[in-house]
């Protein structure tokens, strides 16, 4: 039923030993480029996905509830505690772990084609989306650990439980989930990408992950008021 979403997971961590192979062989300016690109680059993903939303004021009050559930919850200070627990059990070296697991799993899991690879699989079709997007994260990840370092191979576990929901969520709704409502979470997730692209820059950082529940109270908003 997840197969995509496992090939996916295995596509991450290839990509992720062989960044780990070259990071060891670059220069620090070299890597630091790579983090401004790949900040540059998640900026412009985020604002070009969220130009699909064709109702901003269900995006803004999705937003606004997620904010205050994740900040209530405290998701990002959760997620960053996660990860250097795991950081100091498995003594890793680098002070970027966090932000690299967190960092990854954002731009692995906000885009488009993670929501409609997913119904894709989840209605029984073959993951032809989700290979798609497994090649295209097995790359990406690659500049991600240069960059990041090796909690970027980490967050398989988040992708691995948010993308792997999706799936089942989708097989159990069927083809409930209309266009327009992909449109919107797609909106929301790159709303979520600009934030992230701002904190990769170090413009500001932004607790991104305190915004996550937007993403599930936008299905709702746009279900009854779209």
């Amino acid at each position: 039923m997840i197969t995509g979403t496992l090939i996916n997971v295995a596509a991450v961590i290839v990509g992720g030993v062989l960044g780990l192979m070259f990071r060891s062989r670059l220069p620090e300016r070299v890597t630091r480029t790579f983090f401004q690109a790949i900040g540059l680059f998640t900026l412009f993903l985020g604002f070009s996905m969220s130009l699909k939303t064709n109702n901003p004021l269900l995006l803004v009050f999705s937003l606004i509830l997620g904010a205050l559930v994740g900040s209530l919850l405290r998701l990002q200070d959760r997620m960053e505690s996660l990860g250097n627990q795991i950081q100091k059990r498995l003594k890793l070296k680098g002070g970027q772990f966090s932000e690299g697991m967190v960092t990854a799993f954002l731009m692995f899991c906000m885009g488009s084609m993670t929501i409609l690879g997913a119904i894709e699989e989840g209605l029984g079709n073959e993951p032809k989306l989700l290979m798609i997007k497994s090649l295209m994260d097995g790359f990406s990840s690659i500049a991600l650990v240069a960059a990041l370092g090796v909690g970027v191979i980490f967050s398989v576990v988040p992708l691995l439980v948010y993308q792997g929901g999706l799936t089942l969520l989708a097989a159990w709704v069927g083809e409930a989930m209309s266009s327009v409502m992909i449109d919107e979470l797609t909106a929301t997730g790159g709303i979520l990408l600009i934030g992230l692209g701002i904190t990769i820059l170090g413009i500001k950082k932004i607790e991104v992950l305190n915004l996550i529940p937007a993403l599930i109270f936008i299905v709702p908003l746009v279900y009854f008021f779209g």
